[in-house]
């Protein structure tokens, strides 16, 4: 049966991929607009990287309208600079993540990113992580104005190309509140593992359909229920 699994990055796929993603924000700022910010005081867990970028100028006391002017070319700039600096992230991969993701290319299950990072960061992050052979696709921080939006893209993206139809089981796989709520509202499978900064017990409150503590511990029966 045709099916299919999306993946958060950040605390799903890898944990403690350095400061490299935050700095690239902070000097596209600084490169674009000349202001000073900082990633401090904003809170990053499950965001999307244009959230963050407006959130960092609202605390140095830019206005909105020059955020939306300055938007596009600061995201270009942040991609750019990540990617140049992004180092070896095999050794960052989660506990369970590269023989999930090896099980399910073997099932012939497409799999794809649903993720707050930029679309260049994320693609580097996964080839830089050696995980980049096993996504068929992926939907990014700038495609939507939230997480069940990005849902909402990928699953449509996935029907459209004849990869899954109506009846095929659809899992996301996050570590945060925002992946397992962005399941409910597109009313597909929420797993929920505790492998990023969130713990098992406030991710229990949200009630996903499956919490595990890592990747190893996941069914394909979890998986697909």
């Amino acid at each position: 049966m045709k099916s299919l699994v999306l993946f958060d990055i950040d605390g799903t796929l890898l944990r403690r991929a350095g400061p490299h993603h935050r700095e690239a924000l902070v000097e596209a700022v600084r490169r674009v607009t000349g202001r000073e910010t900082t990633t401090d005081n904003v809170p990053v867990v499950g965001m999307l990287d244009g959230d963050i970028l407006t959130q960092m100028l609202l605390n140095a006391g830019a206005s909105r309208a020059l955020i939306r002017k300055n938007m596009h070319e600061m995201i270009d700039h942040a991609e750019r600079i990540y990617m140049r600096r992004c180092p070896d992230l095999r050794a960052k991969v989660c506990p369970g993540a590269r023989m999930l993701l090896y099980r399910l290319s073997r099932r012939g299950v497409t799999t794809g990113l649903v993720t707050g990072n930029l679309t260049r960061i994320g693609w580097k992050k996964m080839e830089r992580a050696g995980l980049r052979q096993y996504l068929r696709y992926g939907a990014f921080a700038e495609l939507a104005r939230d997480r069940a939006g990005l849902v909402r893209i990928a699953v449509r993206h996935a029907k459209k190309e004849g990869w899954i139809d109506a009846a095929s089981p659809i899992a996301l796989i996050g570590d945060h509140p925002n992946d397992i709520n962005a399941a409910k509202a597109n009313r597909v499978r929420s797993i929920a593992v505790a492998t990023g900064l969130v713990g098992a017990e406030e991710l229990a409150e949200h009630k996903p359909d499956v919490l595990v503590p890592d990747l190893r511990s996941l069914s394909m029966e979890e998986l697909f229920g």
